[in-house]
């Protein structure tokens, strides 16, 4: 169980970001009306893992898929909201599987070197949707973790634009808050994404 004081260092972290992305939206409405507001889906491959602790660990592959919002502020500069889901976790020591699942909210911004590349940097917010630990002891039964139902984390990555409607991506997630405490291990994944813009 978490402790009383980590359960409002969680809320606050929520209810930060929450305001940050009501006021970066808000702020930016006057701009974003005047420009262009490209909607898509992107879907791709996740390569995830736990960091921190002592135990030997294994990346997971996973998936995740989802749709955004990319808004244009001028030439340069844009800002990409995105609502994914996103199938993540670690194997531990060749005898368990920890698969978390999460909702996730990446708020990037994206700086364009040029007409076909991008950086793009930004928080993001994630709510569990499902955990399960698999051993790969047959005769264990399946369980579920004592993973928090909140993650937060910054993402860093580049984009390339392949035409008009078709883009790529590669990102790195770096967990900020603990997925489960004692020993506290924190999120890790790298993500490959295939996009398209209608």
């Amino acid at each position: 169980m978490k402790s009383t004081s980590e359960q409002i260092k969680t809320i606050l972290i929520k209810r930060k970001f929450l305001l940050l992305s009501v006021i970066t939206i808000l702020g930016l409405s006057n701009s974003i009306k005047a420009q262009n507001i490209d909607l898509g889906l992107k879907t791709g491959l996740n390569i995830s893992n736990f960091t921190g602790g002592d135990a030997d660990r294994n990346s997971l592959f996973g998936f995740h898929i989802g749709g955004f919002a990319e808004f244009k502020l001028n030439e340069t500069f844009s800002i990409q909201p995105e609502l994914l889901y996103s199938t993540q976790g670690s194997e531990a020591e060749n005898t368990v599987k920890v698969k978390v699942d999460y909702l996730t909210i990446p708020l990037m911004t994206k700086y364009y070197l040029s007409e076909k590349f991008s950086l793009e940097a930004g928080p993001q917010m994630s709510f569990l949707v499902n955990d399960k630990a698999k051993f790969n002891d047959s005769s264990i039964p399946d369980a579920e973790t004592d993973a928090s139902s909140f993650d937060f984390g910054l993402n860093l990555g580049l984009g390339y634009a392949i035409n008009s409607n078709l883009f790529a991506q590669a990102r790195y997630n770096y967990g900020i808050t603990t997925v489960t405490e004692n020993p506290d291990i924190k999120n890790s994944v790298f993500q490959i994404s295939l996009g398209y813009k209608f």
